[in-house]
């Protein structure tokens, strides 16, 4: 654990040392991450990204440490010094006034300590009021064999917070066997660390828990919650599990008892693969901070590459994270609902709305006017024929796998229909976002799909076609989409963010403005587009 004041406390395992320790934030061994001058030829790179944060160059991974202290936003997170693949690992800093234009700051934790031989790896940050130095009390934490605990299982801190009780408290994900595990720490003092007795939550057959991530969230309000408020009956948990097993990031919705410091899951919300994810693509290792200047609980997320690791190494970079996402309940209580922040709004630009319109089967519609490589687009569809739908067979129970089998080539009664992004004008490439529905046994049903298959003429590249199904009515309820695309990237939100989809690609021929943007319908009944409103985005001052 590493502890740093300002007082800012950091928290990160470390993977095969000694456990817990900190280190100083200033460092000059290690080069700040801008070089101008060296990095020009970057933004030359048809897949490099406009808007999403990412460094100059290099390999990064886990967002660690989120925040904001005095007006400013801070993110650390995973990053190699040394080259575009994983090793060397410190973490590296940058800053904000708004969480769409970053400035690099010095590299914050390094190793070089013995216990820290291996890296610098993942955790949190927790704000004390004093000044940001190291702690001569390292480490506070560690995997020991009198803990009974083994160092490759001792991973990724969560922020702490300060109990009713008087003590901080702290959870580290670890396993037993294919338990996932969430071990509870408690201090007076944030030094001198006890591990308590009982789990605050674990699970069979889930495997390695890390970057776990556990916060509090409004029963009736979309405005954030601290885990340093009040505990009362409008409130509800949120614990979150990062699967090393799957690479996915599950979570559930629950209770949380202070005195016995214990999570119960609601019932009907599990653990593990048939649980809820934050996203159904390509998006890991994510992290929360309460943002205290507008009150709203905010999630980063890694989006890591679907390239080859040659391709990683001869662009020069690997990694990215996802657009900061506000998070709160569903008035279900059953799920989160997830949202773009408000801010990257500000990169809006040239706006084209068209007029509603009748989408026939097999029809395709361009959206014109718009830098389809860098965008921003959002579409509603108003579905009916609803007696013309495909009957859900009731082994169709894998959302990825029924997307899979069913792309946006397959045609269908009431779908697929929505979004051909990164097409080339040919379309011999072409990303597909889309909807389907089926007619269930009590209800209509209605599946998200983000289809990849035809993404690139490389073939080197991941394609995997990714599903999830959204819980909307579309009787009575329309189907939106919004879907942020920014060269190598497409961050889709279905259902006002009940479903959450990100998909990298690389296109060989829809590059810059050789990239094209339609609505399509290749269901054989017509769906009619209420809305659609796409922006193109400016490019963000990013490192």
């Amino acid at each position: 654990m590493a502890i740093f004041s300002a007082r800012l406390f950091f928290f990160f395992p470390i993977l095969f040392g000694h456990g817990i320790f900190e280190l100083e934030a200033s460092h000059h061994i290690y080069q700040t991450l801008q070089n101008l001058d060296e990095f020009a030829s970057a933004t030359s790179q048809p897949h490099r990204t406009g808007y999403h944060f990412q460094p100059p160059k290099n390999w990064m991974n886990d967002p660690n440490g989120p925040m904001i202290y005095k007006g400013i936003y801070h993110l650390f997170y995973q990053y190699n010094p040394k080259g575009a693949v994983w090793g060397n690992i410190v973490w590296a800093h940058s800053t904000s006034r708004d969480l769409v234009n970053w400035t690099p700051q010095k590299l914050a934790i390094y190793p070089s300590q013995r216990s820290a031989i291996d890296g610098a790896w993942s955790g949190s940050a927790t704000i004390f009021p004093d000044e940001w130095v190291k702690s001569p009390k390292n480490p506070v934490m560690a995997p020991t064999p009198e803990n009974q605990i083994n160092a490759s299982s001792f991973r990724d801190p969560t922020t702490a917070w300060l109990g009713a009780d008087g003590r901080w408290k702290v959870v580290i994900g670890s396993r037993i066997n294919c338990k996932g595990l969430a071990y509870l720490y408690r201090s007076k003092d944030f030094v001198y660390w006890i591990k308590a007795k009982t789990l605050l939550h674990s699970a069979e057959d889930t495997g390695m828990w890390e970057c776990v991530d556990f916060f509090p969230v409004s029963v009736n309000s979309s405005v954030g919650v601290d885990m340093l408020s009040i505990l009362g009956p409008n409130v509800k948990y949120v614990f979150k599990a990062s699967l090393d097993d799957t690479k996915h990031d599950y979570y559930t919705v629950g209770e949380y008892d202070p005195v016995k410091d214990v999570y119960t899951p609601d019932e009907g919300s599990v653990d593990g693969d048939s649980g809820l994810r934050y996203d159904y693509g390509k998006f890991y290792a994510s992290k929360s901070f309460f943002d205290s200047a507008k009150n709203r609980m905010i999630l980063w997320g890694w989006i890591n590459e679907s390239s080859s690791v040659s391709d990683d190494i001869k662009k020069g970079w690997s990694g990215i994270q996802a657009i900061p996402r506000v998070i709160w309940l569903d008035k279900s209580g059953k799920q989160l609902l997830q949202w773009p922040i408000k801010e990257i709004e500000m990169l809006r630009t040239n706006a084209v709305h068209l007029p509603r319109k009748v989408l026939q089967g097999g029809s395709v519609l361009e959206v014109p006017r718009v830098t389809a490589a860098q965008a921003d687009v959002e579409i509603t569809f108003k579905v009916s024929h609803f007696r013309k739908a495909e009957g859900l067979d009731p082994s169709w129970t894998n959302p990825q796998l029924l997307c899979s089998q069913k792309g946006a080539s397959v045609r269908g009664s009431l779908g697929p229909f929505g979004l051909l992004v990164f097409a080339s004008k040919g379309m011999q490439e072409y990303t597909s976002v889309f909807f389907r529905i089926f007619k269930g046994q009590n209800k209509y049903v209605v599946l998200m799909c983000s289809d990849q298959s035809r993404s690139s003429l490389n073939p080197d590249n991941d394609k995997t076609t990714y599903g999830a199904f959204v819980d909307v009515d579309p009787v009575h309820e329309h189907l939106s989409l919004r879907s942020l695309i920014d060269h190598s990237v497409v961050e889709s939100f279905g259902g006002q963010g009940k479903s959450c989809m990100t998909a990298r690609v690389y296109p060989i021929l829809a590059i810059n403005e050789d990239a094209h943007l339609h609505a399509f319908n290749n269901g054989s009944k017509s769906v009619t587009i209420t809305r659609l409103s796409a922006w193109s985005m400016k490019k963000a001052n990013i490192n």
